[in-house]
């Protein structure tokens, strides 16, 4: 519960945020397409320190790297709440989101190293619970907060649950023996390794959240950081492969389990960040609904995982293979998103309420067993940087997802509306229907015949858009359910850890 208890602080932050913007940006005197880089600025950042978060735990000791990340995410939420510019908030959500970076990967490595191998399925659900359940909640509770109070209470209630993190963990954490012997021979900093992370990752995150918005490869500030990106990354993967104390261990991909164990933490964040970004966005784009309502549509569902993240705990603990349970996980989860792609534009909220709630029954069944297995045949030295390279998978996972998913959305409205509009012509009886009932129905209201019209016309535009909205959603649930499907067996690539090895690893623990 005390590790638990900052992750959840960190993603229910990143969920309110993004309901807030408009009102950031008003209150700011500044531009939407500015306020953006309130989000970016973090993402960049947190991306920065999660490869990287396994060695810093290392080289200050687990302990000490967590407090410091809680207590900088805390005091950094404080100067977001107060600042009084974009500048200075954009500083301070750099500064967040360094700290927000390092809490998901200490908080996992310290429930690997707190529970034996047949209770951490258990333990992971709990912690599981956090990461999944504040992003259905966060713009729920965002709205609320911003139409009630105001935008910097988003960043001031982070505040006293950061306090009572830092106290917590100053009581209940404490670093494993082998963890201080490790310290003293990792002191060695490769200022190589951390300089091609830095520009790589930064590079690469401003182009999958910058990338649609500045329409890809016509941008030419895109064409520059996805050039620099890519090299300075594939430099960095071979830098560490070969660098004796790397910052980050990149050959534990090696491990056959740990590497479809990333691959697998890298799909459940492109369906995760996915699904959380595209259900509010067409309830809000194409049914009209405020972003209090849009969230209140999602928050049934987390109380679906609150239920279902202990239930498959549970099996992980049992003898029930874990990598059938992630193939089950990953069939549920196709079928469910297949299910998606009904939504229209008459849907009612109680429909859109149980599609969400189905669509999130598989995907503990993923979450829980993939986080257990990453531990598996890995030393125990080693635990920090499994917990590093498997968050950073996750929510790399993300950033890619939710930006093929705003590009395929763009491109999709632009096919169906014009498909849709090749029969809106006059030569189409029913076009021609439409149009002569719309122009009585303003003339009805005292309009003359040209505005009439006019607003017949646009009314009908606007339908179209509408519609060819809905088609996109649906055909990006389509594409998402194939994508998941096709990875059912992957799972059974794994090894399944004999007894021996859990008996061993329960012994050392």
């Amino acid at each position: 519960m005390t590790v638990t208890l900052a992750t959840f602080m960190e993603v229910l932050d990143t969920s309110i945020a993004n309901v807030a913007l408009p009102h950031i940006a008003g209150s700011l005197g500044a531009t939407y397409e500015e306020s953006t880089w309130i989000l970016t600025s973090y993402l960049v950042s947190s991306a920065i320190v999660l490869p990287v978060s396994g060695w810093l735990q290392t080289v200050m000791g687990r302990k000490r790297f967590y407090m410091t990340c809680v207590a900088l995410f805390t005091i950094c939420s404080f100067l977001c709440g107060i600042a009084p510019s974009l500048p200075f908030l954009i500083i301070a959500r750099i500064l967040q989101g360094a700290g927000g970076g390092g809490l998901q990967p200490s908080e996992q490595a310290i429930l690997a190293d707190s529970f034996p191998p047949e209770k951490r399925g258990m333990a992971f659900a709990m912690y599981g619970m956090a990461v999944v359940v504040a992003p259905a909640i966060g713009p729920t509770l965002g709205g609320w907060i911003t139409d009630n109070f105001n935008w910097h209470w988003i960043f001031f209630i982070n505040v006293p649950f950061g306090l009572l993190s830092l106290f917590l963990t100053q009581r209940l954490v404490e670093d494993p023996p082998w963890l201080a012997e490790e310290k003293k021979s990792s002191i060695k900093i490769d200022y190589i390794g951390l300089a091609l992370i830095v520009i790589g990752v930064a590079t690469l995150q401003v182009v999958f959240d910058k990338g649609q918005e500045d329409d890809w490869f016509s941008s030419p500030f895109i064409v520059i950081m996805l050039s620099i990106g890519i090299p300075v990354l594939v430099a960095f993967f071979l830098w560490e492969w070969y660098n004796e104390n790397p910052i980050v261990d990149v050959r534990l991909l090696k491990n056959r389990n740990f590497g479809t164990a990333v691959f697998q933490s890298f799909v459940l964040g492109m369906v995760l960040f996915g699904t959380t970004v595209l259900i509010p966005q067409f309830l809000q784009s194409s049914l009209g609904y405020t972003a209090e309502r849009a969230g209140m549509a999602l928050s049934p569902a987390g109380f679906v995982l609150m239920f279902m993240m202990p239930v498959a705990g549970f099996l992980v603990s049992t003898k029930i293979d874990p990598r059938l349970l992630v193939s089950i996980g990953f069939l549920g989860t196709a079928v469910t998103l297949h299910s998606m792609t009904i939504i229209n534009l008459q849907m009612d909220f109680r429909t859109i309420v149980l599609l969400r709630m189905t669509q999130v029954v598989f995907m503990p069944l993923i979450f829980v067993p993939v986080s257990t297995l990453n531990y598996i045949g890995v030393p125990r030295e080693k635990n920090n940087q499994v917990s590093g390279l498997s968050n950073f998978a996750r929510n790399l996972g993300g950033s890619i997802g939710t930006s093929l998913l705003a590009t395929f959305l763009a491109r999709q409205n632009q096919t169906h509306l014009h498909e849709l509009g090749r029969h809106a012509t006059n030569a189409s009886p029913n076009f021609q229907q439409m149009l002569a009932a719309l122009k009585h129905s303003f003339m009805a209201h005292g309009f003359d015949s040209v505005t009439a019209t006019s607003k017949a016309l646009a009314q009908v535009y606007q339908m179209t858009l509408a519609q060819a909205n809905a088609l996109s959603f649906a055909n990006s649930f389509w594409i998402m359910s194939i994508v998941v499907g096709c990875l059912t067996p992957l799972p059974f690539i794994m090894r399944r850890p004999p007894k021996r090895e859990k008996q061993e690893a329960l012994a050392v623990h």
